[in-house]
């Protein structure tokens, strides 16, 4: 009897279990009223007396070794079984590629961070507009010729409602709608009618800027303009402004960044001229404010917009606007340590 209670707990000691199941067929095997170990404890009612000391002893534990070896495979089945519960039996054996967010969503949300810090707020408006607010409101006549610069897309055969050219259409709507101090950010999606290359395309993205409030002047829209470049292209960059020509604003400025590849000294992403052009600004026209309702001989404002495609260009050197919305994963896996 000795040689088999060795060999059931050498049984024991090798025993596994994958599941809970696993272990009851074990538990049933050795310690149920019909398992080996209670077959072992019938047979010991024939040991001899001088023996059954020794044998009692050793089939008590033998039965407590058993208990305590069933019960760890239980817990360790168990806590196997918890850690499968939160696994997803239906997901592919294929590794899962993580994505990653658009280069033009990325630079957009970097410039809104960077004006909510000086206190401008978002908004939006409507993508189909009409001519008052992507116009007429914005001191574009009839007849202007302007007008011609903006390759419009209009819907249908009706020439009062189109697809807007410009966020310039949100700043009017808020105009209209609140009294100042504004201070508001426009970022979207605008549409003109172009030939669709390595540098244009029939749609992209802008972020516009408006400030009105009492006495604002120009110093104030450089200092804006200075620290937006500087926060967006790093401390060392400078600005310049060359005078433009907007109908909405007066008077109209094109802002220069000292290019960021050579530091201004001169290279063929800047043509030679240390300098990169990157948006349009002013002062808005007094007729504008006045359209919108608010008396332009109490209030003053700036109001500037650029492209996020541009930025995005300045930033990552991207020479094909057409890649930014082919959807090509090859290119898009390239921001994936820009997040």
């Amino acid at each position: 009897m000795l040689s088999k209670i060795n060999e059931i707990r050498a049984e024991l000691e090798a025993l596994h279990a994958a599941n809970v199941a696993e272990v009851e067929a074990l538990r049933i095997k050795y310690l149920s009223k019909k398992g080996a170990i209670s077959a072992l404890m019938n047979d010991f009612r024939n040991v001899a007396a001088d023996k059954k000391r020794e044998l009692g002893q050793a089939l008590n534990e033998l039965k407590t070794f058993a208990t305590e070896r069933i019960n760890n495979l239980r817990e360790a089945a168990s806590a196997g079984n918890d850690a499968a519960d939160g696994l997803d039996l239906t997901r592919t054996a294929a590794p899962v590629r993580l994505g990653t967010r658009h280069p033009l969503s990325l630079v957009r949300e970097q410039i809104i961070d960077i004006f909510r810090r000086l206190g401008f707020t978002i908004a939006e408006g409507p993508e189909i507009e009409d001519d008052w607010h992507v116009f007429e409101s914005l001191n574009f006549a009839a007849d202007h010729p302007a007008r011609d610069m903006q390759d419009t897309f209009f819907i249908g055969r009706n020439p009062e409602v189109l697809l807007r050219t410009h966020t310039s259409s949100v700043q009017t709507r808020v105009m209209t709608s609140q009294q100042p101090p504004i201070r508001i950010i426009c970022p979207g999606r605008v549409y003109r009618n172009e030939a669709i290359s390595a540098r244009a395309h029939c749609f992209f993205h802008q972020v516009e800027a408006l400030y009105v409030d009492r006495n604002v002047t120009f110093a104030d829209l450089r200092q804006t303009l200075l620290y937006f470049a500087r926060e967006m292209f790093g401390p060392q960059t400078q600005i310049r402004l060359r005078p433009s020509y907007f109908p909405f604003t007066e008077p109209s400025a094109e802002m220069d960044i000292s290019c960021n590849l050579c530091g201004g000294k001169g290279c063929s992403f800047c043509k030679g001229t240390g300098w990169v052009e990157i948006l349009g600004c002013g002062m808005v026209d007094p007729a504008v404010l006045e359209a919108c309702g608010i008396d332009s001989k109490v209030y003053s404002g700036f109001a500037l917009g650029m492209g996020i495609e541009r930025i995005t260009n300045l930033k990552y050197q991207v020479k094909d606007l057409r890649m930014f919305s082919e959807n090509d994963v090859r290119f898009l896996e390239e921001f994936t340590a820009a997040h």
